[in-house]
């Protein structure tokens, strides 16, 4: 019986692993949210995006969660002119990063909702295993 909760516990762990790794590349996605490129007609930076694998655990044959990849986002940059600048292109554009600051907050709060879920998930194992432990004392 404990057995079985220890599993659930580890299930909770690999999607919270999981989604800790997605809050970092998030965190890199904010943070690079204005870096533009201060070569002429350079690329500034590219959101990453997160996608998920999962897999079944040899030893206890649970269905768990991992970090698949981390890829770049693909989606076109935004110009604005800006002939001074020193990134800017032969036309005076200036390419922005492709990151918007609300979708990386909606990104952040979903993963925050999963790691808590998962969380709480394991803090209920925990609570059953013990109650199963005090019972057989």
């Amino acid at each position: 019986m404990s057995g079985n909760l220890t599993i659930s516990a580890d299930i909770a762990a690999s999607g919270m692993r999981a989604q800790a790794e997605r809050l970092k590349v998030i965190a890199q996605n904010m943070a690079n949210a204005d870096s533009i490129s201060t070569e002429p007609g350079g690329e500034p930076y590219r959101r990453q995006v997160v996608s998920f694998q999962n897999y079944v655990d040899q030893e206890s044959g649970a269905q768990m969660v991992r970090v698949d990849k981390v890829v770049k986002d693909n989606s076109p940059f935004e110009k604005k002119y800006a002939p001074n600048h020193p990134g800017a292109d032969d036309k005076g554009y200036v390419s922005l990063p492709n990151v918007n600051p609300l979708i990386e907050m909606m990104d952040m709060k979903e993963a925050q909702r999963a790691y808590d879920a998962n969380l709480n998930m394991m803090k209920t194992a925990r609570e059953m295993n013990t109650s199963v432990l005090d019972i057989l004392k």
